[in-house]
């Protein structure tokens, strides 16, 4: 009877903890749609991810945009998002991008319930939504949760062809996924090529079958490598028909030598000595820092955050791993070659980024609810009783903590976001993107006053252009830009005219203080006077506020 009544006692605790956790769930889900239910300011949304789809949706279709580089790149989300924007919606992208991070929940928790139970495999689904770098991407228009899900999906595929004994089936929708990845964002090809190499290399460890074993192990390798490029296919012709380079921008020194050397690089580690004056230790120390000391919006710190969480309970996970089945051995060892694999390609990038290493989130999650369950199975196991209950109450504790963390973040983002401003009418639309787009007034401005024809030149504007309704081209001050180059083949005042109309440009749009600042350490003392003379006597202001000018060619005003 007694041990009936225990046995009862934990099913309805179990049950209990279900139904917080799964209510937890659902909080979440409800703090990130409000975070996300306000017209779309961040930078990569309003340069690229919504901007071009925009181009397209003007043009009527896809076309080339050659002063844009990013638009080369592969648009698997991004053609998403042409729906809602087709209708005028430019909210419903971030739902779109945040779906992917419920995908991916579902992947998880579809794992660690096979593998675990539901309760694990929920705190694993409220492990990774929660994670601040995740939330931050659940209320952002990119492209990063659809990568992450299209590569855990290849992953985990992957996992599930081991164990249904190598069923062609699991090992073709993986590849089908990777191919995805690689068509939502170029480091899908990271995972790509991992994937490739782990196929054939698992399949030649694994399998029994000793005859034929070789050919079987490149045959599946070269099935896995060959759907998952025919899927990636589209955007390979298109980059090569337009610029002669499958991959574009990469790597084009390979494909289009004529155009000119490869850029030299000093290498993350290098560019980071240079710009932030860290010493050799603290780059040495880059694989964990990464997890302590993310910041949002700051490069030198890895423009997001992730939680420490991530670092330690996957140690646990290879704790006394002898009792596990032989099956979560392997898929234990797997998920942690991937991962180091992964970071380590990341790692070695000029411009390391925490998004950039957000499809091993995913594999850390698994290995950090693995560890905590070996945590309890370990100390549950202990003949003490007043051990196991202090130390099951530390384990949940640190979970908590842990958990505290993600919402420390969350309320920190309802404070930044100010979601209610927007959504209580206290802010109009206007109001609310003026607010963290100062250069959005000038383009309400363009927008109104500017003929349909204009062709504006972008200065020192973060090419921001989503919200600007007349055509308009990049300017690159950081990459020579035509405007420099048309001032120092100028003679006269007149030349710069001449070279801008060539451009078809009616309008300069700017940031004033960083153009001033840039001429004066970019031109000589002839080209500081031709460009003054420029302002002075070719151009007139249209709309000047808050640091942002609108100039408008003489030639045009007066015709």
């Amino acid at each position: 009877m007694e041990r009936g009544e225990e046995r009862n006692k934990g099913s309805r605790a179990d049950h209990l903890l279900i139904v917080f956790l799964g209510g937890l769930v659902v909080l979440l889900i409800i703090f990130v749609i409000l975070l996300a239910s306000v017209p779309p300011v961040s930078r990569d949304a309003l340069v690229h991810h919504l901007a071009i789809p925009n181009l397209y949706l003007k043009h009527g279709g896809i076309y080339e945009i050659p002063f844009m580089p990013f638009s080369y790149y592969p648009m698997n989300l991004d053609l998403l998002y042409l729906i809602p924007l087709y209708f005028g919606n430019n909210i419903i992208p971030k739902f779109i991008h945040f779906s992917f991070a419920l995908l991916t929940g579902w992947l998880l928790f579809g794992y660690l319930r096979r593998r675990l139970n539901t309760t694990y495999a929920l705190l694993g689904a409220i492990l990774f939504l929660s994670i601040p770098v995740i939330v931050k991407l659940s209320i952002t228009v990119y492209v990063d949760l659809g990568l992450v899900f299209f590569s855990t999906a290849a992953l985990l595929l992957i996992l599930k062809w081991l164990e249904r004994g190598f069923s062609p089936r699991y090992l073709v929708f993986s590849a089908v996924f990777s191919g995805l990845a690689m068509g939502t964002k170029y480091n899908g090809l990271v995972a790509f090529f991992l994937l490739s190499l782990f196929v054939p290399f698992l399949h030649s460890r694994l399998a029994q079958d000793e005859k034929g074993r070789f050919f079987k192990s490149i045959g599946y390798g070269l099935l896995f490598v060959v759907i998952g490029l025919l899927v990636f296919s589209p955007w390979v012709i298109r980059n090569y028909a337009w610029t002669n380079n499958p991959v574009f921008p990469l790597y084009d020194h390979w494909f289009n030598p004529q155009n000119g050397e490869a850029q030299k690089s000093i290498g993350v580690f290098g560019s980071r000595a240079f710009m932030y004056g860290e010493s050799w230790w603290e780059i040495a120390l880059l694989p964990v820092r990464v997890f302590f000391e993310g910041k949002d919006g700051s490069p030198q710190y890895f423009d997001g955050k992730l939680n420490p969480f991530l670092f330690f309970l996957p140690f646990f996970a290879f704790f006394q791993t002898g009792r596990d089945p032989l099956s979560v051995r392997t898929e234990k060892k797997i998920l942690l070659a991937y991962t180091v694999l992964f970071f380590a390609f990341a790692l070695f990038s000029t411009g390391f980024r925490i998004r950039y290493i957000a499809s091993v989130i995913p594999p850390l999650v698994i290995l950090s609810v693995f560890g905590v369950r070996k945590m309890v199975e370990v100390i549950g196991k202990s003949g003490e009783r007043a051990f196991r209950s202090v130390g099951l109450v530390a384990v949940f504790f640190m979970v908590t903590f842990f958990l505290g963390l993600n919402l420390h973040y969350i309320i920190g983002q309802y404070g930044y976001v100010a979601p209610f401003e927007y959504l209580t009418g206290r802010l109009s639309r206007d109001q609310y993107i003026a607010r963290y787009r100062p250069e959005y007034p000038a383009m309400q401005y363009i927008n109104r006053h500017l003929p349909p024809d204009a062709i504006i030149l972008f200065i020192f504007l973060g090419n921001r252009g989503y919200y600007c309704e007349r055509r308009y081209l990049f300017d690159m001050p950081n990459n020579r830009s035509a405007l420099q180059r048309i001032v120092e083949n100028a003679q006269d005042y007149e030349d710069i005219v001449v070279g801008l109309k060539k451009m078809g440009i009616t309008h300069l749009f700017m940031h004033s203080d960083l153009f001033a600042k840039w001429a004066k350490i970019t031109f000589d003392e002839k080209g500081q006077r031709l460009l003054k003379g420029f302002f002075e006597k070719h151009v007139k202001v249209g709309y000047s506020q808050a640091g942002f000018t609108l100039y408008i060619l003489n030639q045009v005003a007066s015709s």
